[in-house]
């Protein structure tokens, strides 16, 4: 005789989820930390057993993402400690018990931060399943526009004052031609990443106005912070509120002034310029000199510039920002922000345009009658065969298996007349928007523009600089022909 037991699918569940845990509870008991579940996350510790004083600073906090929905803490803490003494681990969790494929690693110090990323980033933490790891940052800053342009500062604080809560300051950048008024922009400063999240989502486009006028909102893009041992070295200064009027060679001798011959170049960009200067400390000098004085009748702000093209852990990739430059490298000229053509603004177009309208190994074939026609997915052709941003994208989004990235059409009135256009593009399954910093005229440049900017920022193209000439492919070889003194290599991971 046989005896056939019929086990019920749930009881292999339970056992599972009564081991995982208990292997919590042995964690807990082990470590000495706390873990508490609220508001769709599992925190563990922060603080740790034994702490006084505050919580960790700025920088101190990784993102991680690509965690397999059945792995927990009693496997992701032991990993993770390998890089430090970790202040807080926040587990995002569903309601099924699962987790939600990302945490947060808090750390006491910055130090082991960056350790994480340098040890963690695209490691295999179960056969052919990486992980990523790069720096997080609280963001407490909204980007609001369409806001009239006649509104001083003072005004716009006190009416976003008003209508949320938790306002620290408000930043407003004068316009290029008119010193008196603002840019139709305005950055919202708040005490906390929770408060600028509320009012985002009481601001909520179309369904609230300032002074009559219906509103945008949305994050403000935080700049990473650079290695403070890089900051050292810099010897180039970021000038910012310049009259459109003002010259290179009145900026170099207004910032020469202390010391004659102390600026080795200057390099104007509209309103705002980069001082190179020969030396660090007369760099620092005129920093301290300069911020806040008269030029042209404007009051000026200096900073010293941040370097771009500084990689931030390998997931976080590349980002230029308005005060980015790539070093002091003479070979390359200007500000050496060779993507998107970071030029003069009067030559934006036309620079993009050659960038983007020459051909490249483009060949036309008859099609004859009877010619076999074969369905054909994106991922099997060669990278060499996609001549855009926008199809590179895609092709990089399927790679991924992400979701596809939404264009978000966006337009200001240009200073002759002219709708100027910009693309907000959002990828889903990375839950991050990218916004470049250029305007354009012709759609089809709008969108090209805006797929190359996401290109960058996703950290899928690297720039190496050389002397040399050598094959490089599709929407590379074009910023090649501009830049011929430079190799740029295009990188997919």
């Amino acid at each position: 005789k046989a005896l056939l037991v019929v086990v019920p699918p749930s009881v292999p569940r339970m056992d599972v989820s009564c081991a995982k845990e208990m292997a919590l509870l042995a964690l807990m008991e082990k470590t000495g930390y706390s873990m508490v579940q609220e508001n769709g996350q599992r925190k563990y510790g922060g603080p740790p057993p034994g702490w006084e004083g505050p919580a960790p600073p700025r920088g101190c906090e990784v993102f991680v993402g690509k965690i397999p929905r059945d792995m927990y803490e009693d496997e992701l803490v032991p990993l993770f400690e390998r890089a430090g003494r970790i202040y807080e681990f926040r587990l995002m969790m569903e309601f099924s018990g699962e987790n939600r494929g990302y945490a947060f690693v808090m750390y006491t110090n910055r130090e082991a931060a960056q350790r994480a990323i340098q040890m963690l980033d695209n490691y295999e933490i179960r056969p052919g399943k990486l992980i990523g790891v790069c720096v997080s940052l609280d963001n407490c800053r909204l980007f609001v526009g369409s806001i009239p342009k006649d509104k001083r500062k003072e005004e716009i604080l006190e009416e976003m004052k008003k209508v949320t809560d938790g306002v620290v300051e408000v930043i407003v950048y004068p316009s290029s031609t008119d010193k008196s008024k603002n840019r139709g922009f305005a950055f919202i400063e708040y005490e906390s990443h929770k408060a600028a999240a509320m009012a985002r989502r009481k601001l909520i486009p179309g369904t609230f106005q300032l002074w009559g006028h219906s509103i945008q909102v949305d994050w403000a893009e935080p700049e990473k912070d650079v290695d403070e041992d890089v900051m050292q070295r810099v010897r180039v200064l970021y000038v910012r509120n310049l009259m459109l009027s003002t010259t290179e060679e009145t900026l170099r001798q207004e910032f020469s002034r202390f010391k004659p011959g102390s600026v080795e170049r200057v390099r104007k960009l509209t309103d705002y310029a980069f001082i190179h200067y020969r030396c660090r400390d007369d760099a620092v000098t005129a920093l301290s000199l300069m911020n806040g004085a008269q030029i042209d009748g404007v009051t000026v702000e200096v900073t010293l510039a941040k370097p771009a093209g500084i990689k931030e852990g390998s997931m976080a990739g590349r980002r230029y920002h308005s005060r980015g430059y790539l070093g002091n490298n003479t070979a390359s000229e200007g500000n050496g922000t060779f993507f998107l053509n970071r030029s003069d603004t009067a030559n934006a177009n036309a620079n993009t345009a050659s960038l983007f309208s020459e051909d490249q190994d483009r060949c036309v074939f008859p099609l004859f009658p009877g010619t076999p026609l074969s369905p054909t997915s994106l991922l099997s052709l060669k990278q060499s065969q996609i001549s855009s941003a926008v199809s590179l994208l895609e092709f990089y989004c399927r790679k991924n298996c992400w979701s596809q990235p939404e264009y978000h059409l966006y337009s200001t009135p240009g200073q002759d007349g002219k709708l100027l256009l910009l693309y907000k593009v959002v990828i889903s399954s990375t839950q991050r928007s990218y916004l470049p910093d250029k305007l354009c005229v012709l759609l089809d440049d709008a969108k090209e523009l805006a797929a190359q900017n996401t290109l960058w920022n996703l950290g899928t193209v690297s720039l190496t600089h050389t002397h040399t000439h050598t094959h490089t492919h599709t929407v590379v070889q074009r910023l090649r022909k501009h830049k011929p003194s430079c190799k740029f290599t295009l990188v997919i991971e």
